[in-house]
């Protein structure tokens, strides 16, 4: 298997459909949501990452199709007084699952946020998602607790403008 792994270029437009096709298909996995990208999502979000200081896009391709693929944005850990990267989005294809492309992407993830000068890379995780937090944990991730006694931090949101 022939497997690569780069940064892409949104500006590109063979990068920018790869992605967009790779999101979209995460996003209708039932992991992603069960819906496919808007047409409106498509059409903003490669010239949107793309112009966004501190977003970082990598791909993977298996015999020069795309596979996978893993959506980074830069961020700030205050108690480290240092920068972080988290995964907002990090998928493969169901035809290359359990065929080492997440393990190899994730390597890169890391390898990115070293080269950034990150102290950590964040992410978040379904908890029914039991083969990508199998993944994660093979990786070296762990959930998140700064004192067991307060349990592990959850992941919350509040959309605006509804």
């Amino acid at each position: 298997m022939k497997l690569d792994i780069f940064r892409a270029d949104l500006h590109q437009p063979e990068h920018a459909a790869a992605m967009l096709m790779l999101l979209d298909a995460y996003a209708r996995d039932p992991a992603g949501g069960g819906d496919g990208l808007s047409e409106q999502a498509k059409a903003k979000l490669p010239r949107a990452l793309a112009d966004r200081p501190g977003v970082h896009v990598l791909l993977a391709f298996v015999e020069a199709q795309p596979a996978g693929l893993a959506i980074c944005m830069e961020g700030f850990s205050t108690f480290a007084a240092a920068p972080l990267l988290n995964v907002h989005d990090f998928a493969v294809l169901p035809a290359h699952r359990g065929c080492g492309v997440g393990r190899a992407l994730m390597k890169q993830v890391v390898a990115l946020a070293e080269s950034l000068g990150c102290c950590k890379v964040t992410l978040e995780v379904l908890e029914g998602n039991a083969p990508a937090r199998a993944l994660y944990q093979a990786c070296g991730f762990a959930d998140y607790a700064l004192d067991p006694a307060w349990g592990k931090a959850m992941f919350m949101q509040r959309w605006l403008g509804e």
